[in-house]
């Protein structure tokens, strides 16, 4: 599998180990950019980027209690006082090794990895991160798999703070300017409940606006505007290790649309997921270097799917466990997104 191989149906950049593109039948499934620059200047939206050293919102921009004090890291969650996805410049804005050919689970893949410094984004530690994909075909359907694992390798301190997935906005009706008519199946309708920063509250309580597992719904022009963590597990706080690839797969989203016929499904062994409808996207437009202009993308015009641990797991003591990472221990995550057209 190669990562610059035009006919091939995925396509991945150095910066930020991200998905360029993922084709299904001619049709490329994710939102993205023709010339890699553009993911510098045009991509404060995190496009297919491989987010770390966290993900998500962290309350308060501060780490509590971690090696015996606290780290203060980056307010950038707009009006929110948290920190996001990383930071100013998360892993998915850095250029990775890679990509580079290998043999994985004994089939072909791309390895890419990172070196994140002791105070890279504030975060304590220097860590060492991998981003194996392995694609192929299955049954007709284009399938890829991502898998994650980071270590702790400097002995800067005793412990750090890990949170690593990927964030791609899915269109399956490609070339529309929003994703309505976007049918979706959810594997919980289990999330967090927010507080007015968008931080947990601790309760886990059944969303209003998505019927119960395996119930398909459809998206329409505004509604329902969704941006929240649903819970695979429930008691994952107990019961989640910090390393989950061993872990069975669990489904946690379908999407198709009518009109083309294309689906996709993703399974994870992770306990919860962000499904964001993108009701606050913005993605300026550009000029290639030949001249073609890129129009502008706005809001609900791709659905990002997130398989994560609980949003802000360090800030609660009880689920700590979930991403706190010590000496000696591996952190990591495995994802499968299967694609088809009918």
């Amino acid at each position: 599998m190669s990562a610059t191989d035009p006919d091939s149906a995925f396509t991945f950049l150095s910066q930020g180990a991200l998905v360029q593109e993922f084709k299904v039948a001619g049709h490329n499934i994710v939102q993205s950019f023709p010339e890699a620059r553009f993911y510098q200047t045009h991509n404060d939206v995190y496009l297919g980027e491989t987010i770390g050293r966290t993900t998500n919102r962290i309350k308060g921009a501060k780490l509590e209690n971690l090696n015996g004090r606290s780290y203060k890291l980056a307010v950038n969650d707009g009006q929110n006082p948290n920190s996001l996805h990383g930071g100013l410049r998360g892993w998915g804005k850095q250029d990775f090794e890679g990509p580079k050919s290998v043999k994985r689970n004994g089939k072909d893949g791309i390895q890419f990895r990172y070196l994140s410094r002791d105070g890279d984004e504030s975060y304590p530690g220097t860590v060492e991160c991998f981003v194996w994909y392995t694609a192929g075909m299955e049954d007709g359907k284009s399938v890829l798999q991502i898998e994650y694992q980071v270590e702790l390798v400097g002995d800067e301190c005793e412990e750090t703070v890990v949170g690593v997935t990927n964030h791609s906005y899915f269109q399956v009706n490609p070339g529309a300017p929003t994703t309505e008519g976007t049918v979706v199946t959810l594997g919980t309708n289990k999330y967090l409940e927010l507080d007015s920063y968008q931080i947990p509250t601790g309760q886990i309580s059944t969303f209003p606006k998505v019927p119960p597992a395996g119930t398909s719904f459809t998206l329409g022009a505004t509604e329902p505007a969704i941006d929240n963590c649903f819970v695979m597990n429930t008691e994952a706080p107990t019961s989640c290790p910090l390393d989950t690839r061993t872990l069975p797969l669990h489904d946690i989203a379908t999407i198709s649309h009518p009109v083309t016929g294309l689906h996709l499904e993703i399974q994870s062994t992770e306990p919860a997921f962000q499904f964001y409808t993108a009701d606050g996207l913005y993605i300026p437009e550009a000029e290639t270097h030949r001249g073609l202009k890129i129009p502008s993308r706005g809001k609900r015009s791709g659905i990002a799917i997130e398989p994560t641990r609980y949003v802000d797991c360090f800030g609660r003591e009880e689920w700590r466990g979930m991403c706190k990472l010590r000496k000696g221990e591996l952190w990591g995550a495995k994802s499968v997104y299967r694609a088809w057209k009918d």
